[in-house]
């Protein structure tokens, strides 16, 4: 990688971003830890929830679930681990590849498991609204409100970036 020129532009960076006064190597350190302190939120969010989760099944209502409320159940503990998985994963991957003048590949695999993992936190938000207002108010409600959620989250993570850009 040469370090003279202007900087390509990287995956977190597109191709109109207006360019700063630093090298290759600043510019990838600067997204990498751009990256980590949006995971420092997701992960932890995404563990939380998913010891939530884990601790309904010991909850004396459980066994009260019908067939549809375990299946969501089962369905957002999975999600919910192999969201965990994804948010922790750019950290495995700067650990094995640290010192190996990999950190191009590292922000690159980086951004698209970050992003994995914001569509696993709305599987998430969304199911587990649907799953506690079905059981507290019924089917309807629960399934309106985790429609409601994921418009939100979509309204919130994808328009309004749009729009603030402009």
């Amino acid at each position: 990688m040469s370090l003279s020129g202007p900087p390509e532009p990287t995956a977190t960076e597109p191709v109109s971003a207006p360019r700063r006064n630093e090298t290759d190597v600043q510019r990838l350190d600067r997204n990498w830890l751009s990256l980590l302190q949006e995971l420092r939120v997701t992960q932890t969010g995404t563990q939380i929830v998913g010891g939530f989760l884990l601790a309904l099944a010991f909850q004396p209502r459980f066994t009260e679930l019908d067939l549809y409320q375990l299946t969501v159940y089962l369905i957002l503990v999975a999600t919910a681990t192999t969201t965990t998985v994804l948010a922790l994963g750019p950290v495995s991957l700067h650990r094995l590849l640290f010192g190996k003048h990999a950190m191009k590949q590292i922000v690159r695999v980086a951004d698209v498991l970050v992003r994995a993992t914001l569509v696993g936190v709305a599987v998430i938000l969304a199911g587990t609204t649907l799953l506690v207002f079905d059981v507290v108010l019924g089917r309807t409600a629960g399934q309106v409100a985790g429609a409601a959620v994921l418009l939100v989250i979509a309204a919130v993570w994808l328009v309004l970036p749009r729009r603030a850009k402009r």
